[in-house]
Formats: structure tokens, C-alpha cells, sequence
């Protein structure tokens, strides 16, 4: 796959400010006196909080400094405002880890887009406590170790797995129904670069066997949830979700191959959208942009 591709040779800067008057303005205005091609734009005022939140894409192939410059010089504008931003790189490609036990669909998911070059990002390595998916991912040409976990050596190995994700480079960490809870550690080393499904519309149904709970309940609606990994068990913010109807003949098991369609689709759309920086974190929520 080429090193890079049209769209990602662009520069994302993503904002997020209290909000006042001129802040479009002042963005627009200093990308333009350094020569460089604003894309797209979107910007998002969240009245409860007053909030500014905003996107900028924009082509660097003109500017008059470099983009270590353009940040140095920013960050002036960003300390009077008192912005919380970040600007991308599209010249670098994402490194991708993925996390996997046994289920094999979303894995299989992300694999094919990535071959297929939906997803733009690298996957330097699948960890797994599991064989189970050892030759799908080889199928597809990624690295592939296995580490297998007992309760008495999970920290033992979670010490294994941050240090590999880290020795591959990786920028985002991807649980593909990963069937283990990450933890406080863990989640230190990767903070909001981990995406987690979970197989049920939050907030409801949180925690194992989501399935088997909503058919208890009765529910006329199954969903699933993508979302940022925190220490609370699935309450980080909310990428993507999706829901499928079922009825009163549906039974468990019809609910986890229903299920398992949608668990793949919104897994990698909210994944896409990381790797395109079109996901601004505030609070407990996200804003995704168009």
C-alpha cells in the first residue's frame, strides 16, 4: 500500500475552546497567511457548556514553514484562546494493534478494509490470548502472537502486550471483541487511543452476556456501541452505535447473528473515523465530523 494516500497528505487541526466571537476567523486567517488551502471545515457550539469545537483540513504543499513551525507558532493563538488542540500529520500513516480472543468477525472486518484500502493506517501487530484467529490474521499477512492469560498471570501478561504494542509503534489499540477488561495501567499508557465494541446500545446492557440480557428483558431493539476505553466498564464516550430490530420469535442465539453484523460495521466506521481525526473528545462525549 502506498505510503500515503491524497486525502491523508492533507493536515487536520482540531480545536476545542470556550467560545466567543472571531474564532473562526482567527483560524481561517492564520492557516491563510502561510499559504495554506483550507479542504473542509467544521465547527460544532455545544450551548451547555459554551464550547467551541472545530475541524480544519487543510493542504500544507504550500506553506511558507514547516509544520513543526506551524505548530510552535499556533500554540501563541492557542494560549489566548485557551485551546485544547492537535494538529495531524497526514504525511505519517496510524499504527494500528488489535486486540482478539475468540470471535473472529470484527477482526476479519478490519482485516479485508485494510487490505482493501478503507482503512489508511498500518497493522503492525494482532495479540491474542487465543489461537483462534491465528490463521485469519495470517491470511491477511499480519503479525500474529498469541499470549495466553489465566487470572493468576493477566498482569504478567498485559506487561507483555504494552510492550510490544509499544515496540511496533502503534498510536491506536483496537479491541475487536477482546474479551478481557484492560486495566487502570493498561489504560494509562494508551489514553484515548483505545476502541472498544461492545455488543449492546449503551447504556444498556453494559458488562458480559449483553445478548442473553436483552433477550430477558424483552427488547424490541438490539444494538451495538463503539467507544473510547475507560477505567468505568463501557462509559467511554461514544463513537458509533447502530441497532437492528427483532421480535418475540428471536432467540438468543438469532439476537447474537444479528448482533454480530452490526458489531462489525460500527466497529470499523468509528475506527475510520479515528484515523481521519474526525473525533473530538469532550467530557464524556465525542463530536464526529462530517
Amino acid at each position: 500500500m502506498p505510503e500515503t494516500s491524497k486525502r491523508k497528505r492533507s493536515v487536520v487541526l482540531l480545536i476545542s475552546c470556550p467560545d466567543r466571537k472571531g474564532l473562526v476567523a482567527v483560524i481561517s486567517d492564520f492557516i491563510f497567511r502561510h499559504n495554506g488551502n483550507i479542504l473542509h471545515a467544521d465547527e460544532h457550539r455545544d450551548e451547555e457548556t459554551n464550547l467551541f469545537l472545530m475541524r480544519v483540513e487543510f493542504d500544507p504543499s504550500g506553506l511558507d514553514v514547516d509544520l513543526k513551525e506551524l505548530a510552535t507558532e499556533f500554540s501563541a493563538i492557542a494560549e489566548q484562546f485557551q485551546m485544547r488542540w492537535r494538529l495531524a500529520n497526514g504525511k505519517r500513516r496510524p499504527r494500528m494493534g488489535i486486540l482478539v480472543s475468540k470471535y473472529d468477525h470484527c477482526l476479519a472486518d478490519l482485516l479485508y478494509r485494510h487490505k482493501a484500502g478503507e482503512l489508511d493506517c498500518d497493522i503492525p501487530i494482532v495479540l491474542s490470548n487465543h489461537t483462534a484467529t491465528e490463521r485469519l490474521a495470517g491470511f491477511y499477512g499480519a503479525k500474529f502472537v498469541c499470549l495466553p492469560m489465566t487470572r493468576e498471570t493477566k498482569a504478567e501478561v498485559e506487561q507483555k502486550q504494552i510492550a510490544m504494542l509499544r515496540e511496533h509503534e502503534c498510536d491506536l489499540v483496537v479491541l475487536a471483541r477482546y474479551m478481557q477488561v484492560l486495566s487502570p495501567k493498561f489504560l494509562a499508557e494508551f489514553p484515548n487511543q483505545i476502541i472498544n465494541i461492545h455488543h449492546s446500545f449503551l447504556p444498556a446492557f453494559v458488562g458480559a452476556r449483553p445478548y442473553h440480557q436483552a433477550f430477558e428483558r424483552g427488547v424490541k431493539l438490539i444494538g451495538a456501541t463503539s467507544h473510547y476505553v475507560t477505567e468505568v466498564l463501557d462509559d467511554g464516550p461514544i463513537i458509533e452505535q447502530a441497532v437492528v430490530r427483532i421480535s418475540h420469535r428471536d432467540s438468543v442465539e438469532d439476537l447474537i447473528h444479528k448482533g454480530r453484523d452490526l458489531e462489525k460495521v460500527v466497529l470499523s466506521r468509528a475506527v475510520g473515523w479515528h484515523l481521519e481525526n474526525r473525533v473530538l473528545l469532550y467530557g464524556n462525549k465525542t463530536v464526529v465530523f462530517d
